[in-house]
Formats: structure tokens, C-alpha cells, sequence
């Protein structure tokens, strides 16, 4: 089987051309090396040694000697799995400061080492970061059209004829975006892989970020995050559930945020400084994950409400996030509430241009299931560029000025 051709794929070689480090982060097993081993291969056009610190002798010279192990490298370098030696970040740059010449590292990472302040303070203008998502449904499907994009020129895609129903799109949701994963059968099959995906991660990469010893802790409240998926982060009663104190749960969400396996939107405000007090709101980082913590395959995603929305909208917030990253517009995602208004997505350009996204898993959609972005579109005037309900209806539909509803398939068009 060929490989998935990824949408990140030119900006990361941009960003080697441009840049003197480049790092491409994300969860284990999304596809990271494969991607650089196809831009930076002997036969290509930025060909670079490779070095693994998975491997047990680079990573036991890598932090024996960081300065030397550096000083021999002796030409364009890939170093895979930097959080493994993370120190070598800081002779990374001083070599890219005595020699600035772009393209001179590549580095990918499963945890987000750049979170360190010391190396954040060290890195500026001197790095590119990139981050890969699970596989998109378009990089799956090979959509040409970004929703994204879309959206922000007021011109959702004119898709018809799409499948109605989520009984429709039920098993494409569960299957998720991890590339292994999807192609195990449904099942046990699958269950087995998420399970050895959870406790591996874990185990290996919450004590190298963090010294953690307890895993099952920290699997614990990813399962309780899971439950609570597409809804308000309170640590507070995390917390008491599973016998944590306040900042004990914010330190371990901190450290799955690292690891790309959870992610969280904060809330949009018209005023800037306003948005940095809001409550954020957490999502599993790929929806297939999600159904696993929940025990939930395809004929549960139907019939369980509790499982239903927030499968659907984390399905779909992700899809969008994972277009975000390739898309033309450079835009920040949110989430909006109010008193009782409620937008579950939120983009906002540079230009303070804003779309607004429901989702829906209805295949009926009333007035109700857009009144809040009608209320949104009012109020931002002409910064308003478009609202969507996205649900599983046959086709897109106007709904008013610069509303339409869009069936799941225009993620994927």
C-alpha cells in the first residue's frame, strides 16, 4: 500500500529551506519520521544523516558527551526523538549560531520539549516548529479542497449527494487517524493496539518529561478527560474523582498536552486580554483514541448520547485543527460561551476575521442549531466571514447570510 501523501509535508520542507532547526512534533505512531525520512532521503533534494535516540548506543553517546556528539555530525543532520536527550537542544543551538546556514537540523519529538522555558528562551529565530496530527480524512480520502480556507472566503464547498445519517460515518469516526491503527480490523484487533499505544506512551514518555513514576495515574485521567471530552476543563472535580488535589491534576493534563494526546481551546472573547481567564475546553487528540478510552465502537457511537456528541464534535473540531495546519489562512481556534450562548469552534485570522462552527448529529437541522452563530454574525457585523453547521445531511444548504449548513463529507471534499 502506498503512503498517505501529508498536507504538511511542503511547509516542513519550507521550513527547512528557511530555517536553521526544524522541528516537527506530535504523538507516537502519527507518522513524524516517515515524513522527514521522505524529505531529507540520499536521493532527494535535502538529504541529512539520520540518527535515532531510540537507538540505545546514539542515546548513551548523546548524553554522555551532548557537545561532542554534536561537533561530529558532519553535515545536514535528522535527530528522531529528541525529547529522549533533551540537553542536546542547547549545543544544537550553538552550533546553529556559529554557522547559520539554514537546513541545518531536523529534529521530531512524541513530547512537545520546546515547553521547557529554558530552551524556549534559547530557541528563538533560530527554529521552525511544525506539528503533525493523526492522518486528516482528507489526507485520507486526497480532498483537494480546504475547509478552512473555505470558511474564511465566505464559500463552503458545494458538496450534494452526501451520505445521510451518522449511522453513515460511524465506523469512519471510530477508526480515528493513527495510521497503524486503522489498518487493524475493528475490535479486539484495534482495542489491543490503543491499549499497548496508551500504557507505552505513558509509561516511557511521562517519566522522561517529568520523572513520573505513577502511569496509572495519569491513564486514569486520561480516561476520566475522555468522558469529558468537547466539554469545559474543571480540574476541580477531576480532581476529587480520582483523589488529586487541584494542581496535581493541571501539572498531569500539562504533561498529556505535551505528549499531543489531549488538547484544549480556549475561550473567545471579542476583547484580547480576556480571553487568557477563560475556561478552556479539552478534546481527545484523535477521535478513534477517544472511542477506545470510552469502550466504544460504531453501534455505541449511535445509540449512547453520552457517547454520540462528544465523538462527533471531537471528530470534527480535530479535522478542522488538522486543516488549520496546512491551510493558506493563518488562524487561532477557540471556543465561545456566554450566559447560555454556545459556539463549539471558533476561528479567528490575523485580521481579526472570524468563522464560527456547530456540530450537529442530527441529519435534520432547525433554526434552533444556528440561532448562536446568527447571534455571533450580528454582533462581529462584517468581521463575520461565515457560520456552519456541520452535520450528516445530504448537502450544503443556505441558511441565511453567511450561514449555511455542510454535511461531514465537505471535511473531506
Amino acid at each position: 500500500m502506498d503512503p498517505i501523501a501529508r498536507r504538511l509535508a511542503p511547509l516542513v520542507a519550507e521550513g527547512i529551506d528557511d530555517a536553521r532547526i526544524v522541528f516537527l512534533a506530535g504523538a507516537r505512531q502519527v507518522g513524524k519520521t516517515t515524513l522527514i525520512r521522505h524529505l531529507t532521503r540520499a536521493d532527494g533534494d535535502r538529504p541529512m544523516l539520520e540518527l535515532s535516540l531510540d537507538d540505545t548506543a546514539t542515546r548513551e553517546a548523546a548524553s554522555a558527551d551532548p557537545a561532542g556528539f554534536v561537533a561530529g555530525f558532519g553535515g545536514p543532520t535528522f535527530i528522531d526523538e529528541i525529547q529522549r536527550v533533551p540537553e542536546l537542544l542547547l549545543e544544537l543551538k550553538r552550533a546553529v549560531d556559529a554557522d547559520v546556514v539554514p537546513g541545518r537540523f531536523v529534529i521530531t519529538g512524541s513530547a512537545n520539549v520546546l515547553a521547557s522555558k529554558r530552551i524556549l528562551d534559547a530557541l528563538p529565530g533560530r527554529i521552525d516548529r511544525f506539528t503533525l496530527w493523526p492522518l486528516a480524512q482528507a489526507e485520507i480520502e486526497g480532498g483537494a479542497v480546504n475547509l478552512v480556507d473555505a470558511l474564511f472566503a465566505a464559500a463552503p464547498p458545494p458538496v450534494d449527494h452526501a451520505p445521510v445519517g451518522l449511522a453513515e460515518h460511524a465506523e469512519r469516526i471510530v477508526a480515528g487517524g493513527f495510521p497503524e491503527a486503522r489498518l487493524r480490523a475493528p475490535g479486539r484487533s484495534r482495542s489491543r493496539w490503543f491499549d499497548g499505544y496508551v500504557s507505552g506512551s505513558l509509561e516511557r514518555d511521562l517519566v522522561e518529561l517529568a520523572d513520573v513514576r505513577r502511569a496509572e495515574d495519569a491513564e486514569q485521567l486520561l480516561r476520566l478527560l475522555a468522558a469529558q471530552s468537547a466539554n469545559l476543563f474543571k480540574a476541580e472535580p477531576i480532581g476529587d474523582k480520582l483523589g488529586m488535589d487541584r494542581k496535581t491534576v493541571r501539572s498531569y493534563v500539562g504533561l498529556l498536552g505535551q505528549m499531543h494526546l489531549i488538547h484544549q481551546l480556549p475561550g473567545w472573547r471579542p476583547g484580547l486580554g480576556a480571553r487568557e481567564s477563560t475556561t478552556p475546553k479539552s478534546y481527545i487528540s484523535d477521535v478513534g483514541l477517544l472511542c477506545h478510552l470510552l469502550g466504544a465502537d460504531a453501534r455505541r457511537l449511535l445509540t449512547d448520547d453520552q457517547v454520540k456528541g462528544k465523538a462527533l464534535e471531537t471528530f470534527v473540531v480535530n479535522e478542522l485543527l488538522k486543516q488549520a495546519t496546512w491551510a493558506e489562512t493563518e488562524a487561532r481556534a477557540y471556543h465561545y460561551q456566554r450566559r447560555d450562548e454556545d459556539v463549539d469552534l471558533v476561528l479567528e485570522d490575523r485580521a481579526g476575521a472570524v468563522v464560527g462552527v456547530e456540530v450537529k448529529a442530527a441529519a435534520t437541522i432547525t433554526a434552533r442549531d444556528w440561532r448562536w452563530l446568527a447571534k455571533l454574525r450580528d454582533a462581529r457585523g462584517a468581521s463575520f466571514r461565515a457560520g456552519v453547521v456541520v452535520a450528516p445531511v445530504a448537502q450544503t444548504t443556505p441558511l441565511g447570510d453567511r450561514l449555511w449548513a455542510v454535511p461531514l463529507r465537505a471535511l473531506w471534499a
